[in-house]
């Protein structure tokens, strides 16, 4: 089964795996976000962050390559009475623009092995205008032991040398690693090691 295949798969379901609600770690960085600015949130599947951020005022382009998430995504913008544009393709083929965007997320997208992370990484910071803001949430090595969510590969998570490493030269950049309990849709849900990163271009 092919990794399209195996999210398509999770998408069927007529719920939403993860939940409506914007994920936790991006709804406290609400401050940071003003009406008008450009936002890209990759790898958004049924839309609960793009659609939170639309909600907030900005312009936001939604990405992922599921074409069921979409699909929901879509709907979960219509019922909140907000637009996004739309780009269906895999995150690894994404062309990312140069200085296009005054705010990137991405939030749990850890199914990227090391060297296509970094292709990623280096797209998510050639995306940002001078001044940027980037946003990333993902799962650190103690995941693994509680089970809640997220790649059961070692590689794929988080530590805050490795978003030091790709990230710390950036303005500003902080980066946390903390334990706590995570409630969004039958996808993420219990206790669960969590590394954020928030840093300006």
């Amino acid at each position: 089964m092919s990794e399209l295949e195996r999210w398509e798969g999770r998408f069927a379901a007529e719920e939403y795996v993860f939940g409506t609600a914007p994920n936790a770690f991006l709804s406290r960085q609400a401050d940071l976000l003003k009406p008008g600015m450009r936002a890209l949130s990759i790898a958004d599947g049924e839309g609960r962050n793009g659609v939170w951020l639309a909600e907030q005022g900005l312009e936001v382009t939604w990405q992922d390559f599921s074409p069921r998430a979409q699909d929901k995504a879509q709907a979960l913008a219509r019922a909140r009475g907000v637009t996004l544009d739309w780009v269906l393709c895999d995150l690894e083929d994404f062309a990312f623009p140069d200085a296009a965007y005054d705010v990137v997320v991405g939030v749990f997208f850890q199914f990227l092995a090391p060297e296509a992370r970094a292709r990623v990484f280096a797209g998510m910071r050639r995306a940002l205008k001078p001044g940027g803001l980037l946003l990333i949430e993902g799962y650190g090595p103690k995941q693994l032991d509680y089970g809640t969510g997220g790649p059961k590969a070692l590689e794929n998570l988080y530590t805050e040398p490795l978003l030091r490493e790709a990230f710390g030269d950036m303005a500003d950049c902080r980066i946390m690693a903390y334990d706590a309990e995570v409630s969004e849709g039958a996808g993420h849900a219990g206790m669960s090691a969590l590394v954020d990163l928030v840093a300006w271009k």
